[in-house]
């Protein structure tokens, strides 16, 4: 089962209510936070002005509403790619890969991600730390720490130094300046595996 059908499995939500999700993201890619009004939204994804209101009783709520939706979509990648079974080594390589192409491939949604946790509505939201997707990122390094795969660091390091990593060339080869191919990208994981991985 592809990551889409995991999350809609998870979360069912009305078709309203995703395309409201949408546009949301649309527009705020294309007007920032304070240039996309609730009726704004309303008209773009093509519903009644009082319909919005009936799911999110006002802007913040729908922007930490679509925060949080948003997030499931990148928990659910890195649910289906750290199964405890396979080995670390293999994961964290499934793991990195598995990101890129969500992000890469998901541009309205990283663009949100970044814009939405640089705004002041994330002050109304729990510290990073707290949230579901950097604990399930961070446990998963601690796995490798205390199986003897990774240099012993903090946890957040290698989580932050790996998830930083995703973020940029997903970033790069969206935008079209710069275009890697599949041994290209294998490479970029190995330089990483390599600064991290606890040499024997």
């Amino acid at each position: 089962m592809n990551v889409q059908l995991r999350v809609e499995a998870m979360e069912q939500i009305s078709d309203k209510k995703r395309a409201i999700f949408k546009s949301t993201m649309e527009l705020v890619r294309e007007n920032g936070f304070h240039g996309t009004p609730m009726s704004l939204v309303a008209k773009h994804a093509g519903v009644a002005a009082g319909t919005i209101y009936h799911y999110f009783e006002s802007k913040e709520h729908l922007l930490c509403e679509l925060f949080n939706y948003a997030q499931q979509q990148a928990i659910a990648v890195v649910e289906q790619e750290t199964v405890a079974t396979i080995p670390f080594k293999e994961s964290f390589f499934k793991l990195w890969m598995g990101l890129y192409t969500f992000y890469r491939d998901n541009q309205d949604m990283l663009r949100f991600f970044e814009q939405f946790v640089n705004s002041p509505f994330r002050t109304t939201m729990p510290p990073l730390e707290e949230d579901k997707f950097y604990t399930l990122l961070f446990a998963f390094f601690e796995r490798g720490i205390r199986e003897g795969e990774l240099k012993d660091v903090s946890p957040k390091i290698v989580g932050t130094l790996a998830h930083s990593s995703i973020l940029s060339m997903a970033k790069m080869a969206a935008s079209g300046r710069l275009r890697f191919n599949k041994k290209e990208l294998q490479q970029i994981q190995q330089l990483l595996w390599d600064g991290i991985a606890l040499g024997r």
